[in-house]
């Protein structure tokens, strides 16, 4: 029974290819950013990473921040910890009180004080932890189940990993394609990902290093992956997904000496007008679930549309000091 229903609850056998998602980023993707770029294409959301141990001794505030509206499936609960019993316990407690389409299970954050909890990107390296903590989450849900992994981690490389939970439902994975020590920089190891197909039946989607249209379509060409997570591309920018969808290469110029034209000027954010346009929806959005707190939390996002303006320096020195929608239509003007 409850295998049937995991297979009429996975959300990932219906969605068309490639599937581009927000991956999930703490402190950034929040039920209004997930929103925003919702409301741009993105066809399934990640949460922020949530402690399977506050979970289990202090639920509220971690299931406050799990929310989400019903405009954001299909939407995907992101945990993070290092003992099977927590992750059992905040799984069965995730999917009867929020109920997602989806749990994930971080394997991939690279943080000092993620990694001093034996979580995150360290996970990857105790083989036989880490298949615990997937079956007790697995086991302990009817929603389909996900993974967020890095290329390497120690010895381990996310080859061997995959083989060592080949028998264990997981419908997605999400690989972020640098090792642990290379963080967030560096170059994006495509082969070993398009490898990962041989040991994964499932769902594969490819991160790292995607900031435009052109970036996403390369990485989908060279991995044959089913799609892209976009996590850091998307600051300053939920509109790449839309960018993404609807790209076509630039047609060549129409006569010598001509500009090329552009073909997709229709999904392009360009002008500060729309910038700032888009950010003030965002931020009435961020208002209205959060308050004057949403706010004070918006001003980095605002930095982050600033980007490549004329004048940005001097307009975010303005936005960092922003206490309400007053104050950012004043520093938009």
């Amino acid at each position: 029974m409850v295998y049937l229903l995991k297979m009429k609850n996975n959300f990932w056998k219906k969605l068309e290819r490639p599937i581009y998602a927000l991956a999930p980023m703490a402190g950034v993707a929040d039920s209004a950013f997930r929103q925003i770029c919702k409301s741009f294409g993105a066809d399934v959301l990640y949460s922020e990473m949530a402690s399977v141990t506050a979970l289990v001794y202090a639920p509220e505030k971690t299931l406050e921040m799990l929310e989400f509206s019903k405009v954001e499936r299909p939407y995907v609960a992101q945990l993070f910890g290092s003992d099977p019993k927590h992750f059992a316990h905040a799984t069965k407690l995730i999917t009867k009180k929020l109920k997602p389409d989806g749990i994930d299970i971080n394997f991939g954050c690279p943080v000092k004080k993620v990694q001093k909890q034996g979580a995150g990107a360290v996970l990857m390296n105790d083989l036989k932890l880490s298949k615990k903590i997937i079956k007790s989450v697995i086991d302990n849900t009817n929603l389909p189940v996900s993974i967020k992994t890095r290329t390497k981690v120690g010895k381990v490389n996310i080859l061997k990993f995959l083989d060592n939970v080949r028998d264990l439902d997981i419908k997605a994975v999400m690989i972020h394609g640098r090792t642990l020590n290379q963080g967030f920089t560096g170059e994006v190891d495509f082969r070993i990902i398009k490898k990962a197909k041989d040991y994964f039946k499932g769902v594969i989607l490819a991160n790292g290093g995607v900031n435009s249209a052109e970036d996403a379509k390369e990485l989908l060409k060279k991995i044959e992956a089913d799609g892209i997570g976009i996590a850091r591309g998307t600051l300053g920018k939920p509109w790449i997904f839309n960018e993404i969808k609807e790209y076509k290469s630039p047609q060549p110029p129409l006569n010598k000496g001509g500009a090329n034209k552009c073909r997709n000027a229709k999904f392009c954010v360009c002008t500060k007008k729309e910038i700032f346009e888009i950010a003030l929806k965002h931020a009435k959005l961020v208002e209205k679930l959060k308050g004057a707190a949403g706010i004070r939390e918006m001003r980095k996002h605002l930095c982050w549309y600033a980007q490549g303006l004329p004048n940005a320096r001097k307009l975010r020195q303005e936005l960092v000091k922003v206490e309400n929608l007053k104050d950012i239509r004043k520093a938009l003007k």
